[in-house]
């Protein structure tokens, strides 16, 4: 029974692939990753193989054998340096973002917002994996070995996609233990990619967000945590046609322009509490304040939160449109909440740091399928909110219905009942037989503690 419950699974998951693949084009997609191979087998079908073999959570390995071709093909394809797996990852995305808008399954009133943040990829049995790198574990407070895994998804506080990701190393030339990068010719795709990882993690967050809008994918905010927020970071994004929405560190060695001097953001904090200033029920204070990136300026809200369980700290939120209440840049800010989700979801269930691939051009291209697994299920969740009926979205609907047909008192069931009497009895012809039907089909439908009193 186990067999045959097995072979019905990957049947299921099979169909589920295809139809996916069917509805958001995947083959137009993959013939668009630069994929040059002599044989006239198709990247799709290698594709599709490989979500089964993730969503089993099998290794290659352990996968399920197809006649198609073999495993040995299948980490050739992997390992090719050719292939623009970056690109992959951003129009699949804009595939899915413009069916969700086609079935009217993404909310329209909502708007898109970019979220920026990157994930500790551990390969703790490396040693000569190419550009390994002692990356800092802000869990465990040490280094460990591995990669970053810069990530750029989308959202519309419901639905989270990724976009474009990065696997990052170290730019400290110091921290990277491995060996080192076999291209570095800039003009091909692979030295592209290597050197990109050894650049700044803001200044890739930059390109990712740059490629993803020559992607022709759009929003109109960017969400990122303390790591990227900087004025340079938030002048870049002002550029971009963007609003910033981050929380900004709590140092010394940055200032803003408040009342004609310049002060950090505990400073500020601080001269808002001696001036007795009103606090707000969902944050303490928020204040407009000029920022200086180089020789350009511009305006930045910052909104002062209490810190959970700290009553002497704060967390201070920042946005590059003043004009955004409080209580919409704290709300844009907790979307940024879901690409932990998605960091989760891709550890525990899709083999995120659980791959037997050694090369950096296999693990560049196990990411994007990662990401392409988290795709599947995020259109699966659309398509199921779609189909299904739910009665209670209607939401104030059904208290609007119960006041307009409230249950009448028994008083009033009495003097109707007397009332349709009179009008009965005041007919042409008077049958008394028919009232006693009357009344007994009204005793019949009373509860039984009211019918026996009103015929004893």
């Amino acid at each position: 029974m186990n067999i045959i419950q097995h072979a019905q699974d990957y049947i299921i998951l099979k169909n589920k692939i295809s139809v996916f693949n069917q509805l958001i084009g995947l083959s137009k997609i993959s013939r668009k990753l630069n994929y040059l191979r002599r044989s006239k087998l198709s990247l799709l079908s290698i594709l599709s193989w490989l979500m089964v073999s993730i969503f089993q959570q099998r290794s290659l390995y352990r996968a399920e054998k197809t006649k198609q071709f073999t495993t040995r093909t299948v980490r050739n394809v992997l390992n090719d340096a050719r292939i623009n797996w970056q690109r992959l990852t951003c129009l699949l995305a804009g595939g899915i973002i413009d069916y969700l808008r086609r079935i009217k399954t993404l909310d329209g009133r909502r708007k898109l917002a970019f979220v920026l943040d990157d994930t500790l990829i551990k390969r703790s049995f490396s040693k000569k994996a190419e550009l390994l790198a002692k990356t800092y574990d802000h869990d465990r407070g040490k280094y460990l070995k591995g990669y970053r895994g810069l990530t750029l998804a989308i959202t519309d506080g419901n639905t989270l996609l990724p976009v474009n990701y990065a696997l990052m190393s170290s730019e400290n030339q110091r921290n990277r233990i491995g060996s080192p990068a076999r291209f570095t010719d800039l003009r091909t795709l692979a030295g592209q990619r290597r050197a990109q990882a050894q650049r700044k993690m803001n200044l890739v967050g930059i390109e990712l967000l740059k490629q993803a809008l020559d992607n022709q994918i759009t929003a109109d905010y960017v969400l990122f945590d303390t790591w990227f927020s900087s004025p340079k970071m938030f002048k870049t994004v002002i550029d971009l046609g963007m609003v910033g929405i981050g929380m900004i560190k709590n140092t010394v060695k940055v200032h803003y322009r408040y009342r004609n001097k310049m002060m950090s953001d505990k400073a500020i904090y601080q001269l808002l509490r001696r001036s007795q200033r009103r606090q707000h029920d969902k944050y303490q204070y928020s204040v407009i304040v000029e920022a200086h990136a180089g020789e350009n300026t511009f305006p930045l809200r910052l909104v002062f939160v209490t810190k959970r369980g700290h009553t002497n700290k704060f967390l201070v939120l920042a946005s590059t449109n003043p004009d955004l209440t409080p209580d919409k840049i704290i709300q844009m800010y907790g979307r940024r909440w879901q690409i932990e989700g998605f960091f989760k979801v891709a550890k525990q269930y899709l083999r995120l740091d659980r791959s037997q691939i050694q090369s950096y051009d296999g693990f560049c291209a196990h990411l994007a399928l990662v990401m392409m697994a988290y795709d599947i299920l995020a259109w699966q969740q659309a398509w199921q909110q779609r189909e299904s009926v739910d009665y209670h979205s209607m939401g104030d609907l059904f208290f609007e219905l119960n006041r307009d047909l409230t249950d009448i008192t028994l008083i009033e069931a009495l003097t109707q009942l007397l009332v349709n009497l009179v009008s009965y009895v005041s007919g042409k012809i008077f049958i008394e037989k028919k009232i006693n039907e009357f009344l007994n089909e009204f005793f019949d439908q009373l509860p039984g503690s009211f019918s026996k009193l009103l015929t004893a």
